[in-house]
């Protein structure tokens, strides 16, 4: 039996398992670990930032394609401690990424020794599992553990942590007999479905609830089939967003208390019968749940079992993976169409986009500063189909989600749950990574940006191009909103004059110098119609220097964006409303004005 150390044979499990492509920060406790990576070859690493960065690399990359597995790579303490919240985002996101960390030699780890902490004590409720490794003959059977786990049941992040000896000593182990092990995913039975078609049929006005599940399991060519078959409108989550193209005829828009359509919600309102699949009813999609479920049956069908009943109890739950759901969803409906037994849905879906071209919001502002609104209205004519957009959270994002278009799997890459400031730009970077040749754009205000703009270094160093779009009004804009709840404005303000930079008026931070002293591209707009061509000069930038490129747009510094502090059918619009086509000139549907 070949002899190696574990930590060679941990990096021949992970390309036996898939892996290209890792990020991280060496250190003293993991270098035995970069020595192996460097000796086998065949795993390209990128070196961060910051270790937090790292690890949402490893998320943008996960979530880039189907079968992706980002991983993360990270001395002892602090660079554990760094990536907890790369972990916590990806187990809230159902994104499966692998954290491995240095620790201190064993002998000593209950001494106190330098940077020793207890990670796997720290990580284990942000992830589906966290192991120290005591034993170096048992690191094979952990990372094989990692990768089953990983891709198992409901998709999350695992942590490996090595102490240094444990790399360091030599272990039999053949790379040639490895095998992953094989993955479990729960299936629903012909029975489930039939029960749960049936009770669609039943209904006058149903909807489809299409979640991240469905993308997870790479099953959305089946949704859109059965949407099809059946004629029931579908109304993606902000997970979900992509399932079905923005324009298809079946897209109903997006529920919720901020990211939503104002059709989406009214369309919502009307159904009387939902099925939700591969989604969790997210508490800023659903709202105060007696106004989201009131005269509604509901169908639940999540990978998770205890998912169901979670949040409310549906009429019926189903625990199955997405794609093995929807598989016997078609077959059934394909038998029962074939039959003449599928109720007639033209008019409800016909209606659903009447509702799409009569209540749209307004985006043709000529304001100077420039109202955000303007930036996705224009953002939506220089950004086609094929782009990638990746954000995060805060008006940006959900002003983005109202106003842009999604027409892909995969195109909309946003950190739902747990949305941390910061995580825009190195997702960004790991999704550019795994689709070196794709279109990424990324959205950020200017608070996210500035949270880790050091990562954009790595693009420069790296050669990871994308386009930036930021949107700057030198505030913490989404927590001021809230604040107007609390009758405050207070430590929410990120105004001063630059002493370097007077040009900037209040805006403070000098982006443009920031970006270009970290070796990208920047450009600074001003007035609405240099948005268009900022955006078009970006990625002529991005494909000639293959550099992140930033786009800011000095915005206006109060915006309130639509939302709802409780329920979907009481949103507060803010702004004026369109009310004429050239309102809303980039809609999917031209606005109907009666």
């Amino acid at each position: 039996m070949p002899r190696m150390t574990a930590a060679r044979a941990a990096v021949e499990i992970l390309k036996r398992e898939g892996v290209s492509n890792a990020f991280g920060v060496p250190g003293a406790a993991i270098n035995p670990f970069y020595a192996a990576l460097k000796a086998a070859g065949g795993v390209t690493h990128t070196l961060a930032r910051h270790v937090e960065g790292a690890s949402h690399m490893a998320e943008g990359y996960t979530r880039a394609a189907a079968g992706n597995i980002g991983v993360c790579i990270g001395t002892s303490g602090p660079a554990g401690t760094d990536m907890i919240t790369g972990l916590y985002s990806a187990i809230a996101d159902s994104v499966p990424i692998l954290c491995i960390t240095g620790q201190a030699p064993t002998a000593v780890l209950h001494k106190e020794d330098f940077q020793a902490v207890d990670i796997a004590s720290i990580a284990k409720p942000v992830t589906k599992a966290a192991t120290t490794v005591l034993e170096a003959a048992q690191v094979p059977g952990v990372f094989q553990q990692a990768f089953h786990l990983m891709r198992t049941g409901r998709p999350g992040p695992v942590l490996i942590d090595l102490p240094i000896d444990v790399q360091l000593t030599e272990i039999e182990f053949d790379p040639d007999l490895y095998e992953p092990l094989p993955v479990h995913k729960p299936a629903a039975s012909r029975k489930q479905i039939e029960r749960a078609v049936a009770m669609l049929n039943a209904s006058e006005r149903p909807v489809l609830v299409a979640g991240g599940g469905i993308i997870n399991a790479d099953a959305c060519d089946l949704l859109v089939e059965f949407a099809e078959l059946t004629g029931v409108p579908v109304v993606p989550t902000l997970m979900g967003w992509g399932i079905l193209p923005d324009d298809h005829e079946l897209n109903a828009g997006m529920v919720g208390l901020q990211t939503s359509h104002r059709y989406g919600n009214a369309n919502f309102l009307e159904s009387d019968f939902v099925l939700g699949i591969g989604n969790r009813w997210a508490n800023r999609h659903t709202g105060k749940l007696d106004v989201y479920t009131r005269g509604r049956t509901f169908v639940h069908v999540d990978i998770e079992p205890t998912q169901l009943g979670k949040i409310f109890a549906p009429d019926l739950g189903i625990a199955s993976d997405a794609r093995a759901a929807l598989e016997l969803f078609v077959e059934v409906a394909r038998e029962l169409k074939a039959a003449g037994e599928l109720k007639d849905r033209t008019a409800w879906a016909a209606s659903t986009q009447e509702r799409r071209a009569a209540l749209q919001r307004r985006t043709h502002f000529d304001d100077v500063p420039l109202k955000p609104q303007r930036v996705y209205e224009e953002m939506n004519r220089a950004f086609g189909p094929e782009t990638r957009y990746v954000t995060t959270i805060g008006l940006s994002q959900i002003a983005g989600a109202q106003m842009l278009h999604v027409y892909r799997p995969r195109h909309w890459i946003n950190c739902g749950q747990a949305g941390p400031l910061g995580w825009t730009i190195p997702a960004a970077l790991g999704v550019a990574t795994a689709d070196p040749e794709g279109t990424v754009v990324a959205l950020s205000g200017d608070y996210d940006f500035q949270f880790m703009l050091e990562e954009l270094a790595v693009g420069a160093q790296h050669r990871i191009p994308y386009v930036h779009v930021l949107v700057n009004n030198s505030y913490l804009g989404l927590i001021r909103q809230a604040q107007r709840n609390f009758d405050i404005d207070f430590q929410v303000n990120l105004e001063f004059e630059n002493l370097n930079s007077p040009e900037l008026g209040v805006y403070g931070v000098d982006h443009v110098k920031v970006v270009e002293g970290l070796g990208c591209k920047a450009i600074r707009v001003t007035d609405p119609d240099q948005l268009l061509p900022a955006f078009e000069e970006a990625k002529k930038l991005a494909a000639e220097f293959r550099v992140p490129v930033v786009v800011e747009a000095i915005l206006e510094r109060v915006t309130n964006i639509s939302m709802s502090g409780s329920d979907i059918a009481s949103v507060n619009e803010f702004e004026d409303l369109a009310t004429d086509p050239s309102h809303a000139p980039t809609a999917i549907r031209p606005l109907s004005v009666s």
